[in-house]
């Protein structure tokens, strides 16, 4: 592929992730997206998007999308591309202390996967939670359990239009479910599922 049909290329699938996040904008008003920078040494093309859930003013839950373009593929992406995401979100301590809280955190994430796209392979993440206690002077505030999910997969259908329907969708579903919102009424999708392309490999 020569260097500018690679740079067309992935300036389609940029404007699909916006279009995407045009879209979940309308139907969860709680997020607020912004560009961010992305990493230059991971691919030759890489764009990034944050994301906030508030509630009021206050920030409740934060994460970040990550998409990675590489024309000749990189070993263990199993095509050109590649997404990483973060999701962070305060949870109660009781919450926090279930010791299935980790496989629940990945559950709102390849749930939200397998309703949303037509399909991903090579799935890798982590689910972390962090306590952060105050001491001296900060001795007397409450202690807060934060979430943390780390995660990357290979969109199913890389070569063909189309191949993000639904990626960042599925994030955003997990983000929400990590800070506690709702899940969307019954029959609210903003963005379709296409139709399976490939077998999920898990």
């Amino acid at each position: 592929m020569q260097p500018g049909d690679a740079a067309a290329g992935f300036d389609a699938l940029v404007a699909g992730l916006r279009e995407q996040r045009d879209q979940v904008s309308t139907w969860r008003p709680e997020l607020s997206f912004e560009d961010v920078p992305a990493p230059r040494t991971l691919a030759p093309y890489a764009t990034a998007v944050a994301a906030t859930v508030l509630d009021g003013d206050t920030d409740i839950a934060s994460g970040r999308l990550v998409l990675l373009y590489d024309p000749a593929g990189q070993d263990g992406w199993g095509g050109p591309l590649r997404i990483i995401v973060y999701i962070r979100a305060d949870l109660d301590p009781e919450i926090a202390a279930d010791p299935l809280i980790g496989q629940v955190g990945w559950d709102w994430l390849t749930e939200a996967l397998d309703n949303r796209t037509a399909g991903y392979g090579q799935p890798s993440g982590t689910v972390t939670r962090v306590v952060t206690e105050g001491f001296g002077a900060k001795e007397s505030e409450p202690a807060v359990t934060g979430f943390e999910l780390r995660a990357s997969w290979s969109p199913a259908a890389a070569d063909e239009e189309g191949a993000l329907d639904g990626h960042l969708a599925a994030w955003c579903d997990a983000l929400c479910a990590a800070a506690g919102l709702p899940p969307l009424a019954p029959g609210v999708t903003a963005l379709r599922k296409p139709a399976p392309t490939t077998r999920r490999r898990r």
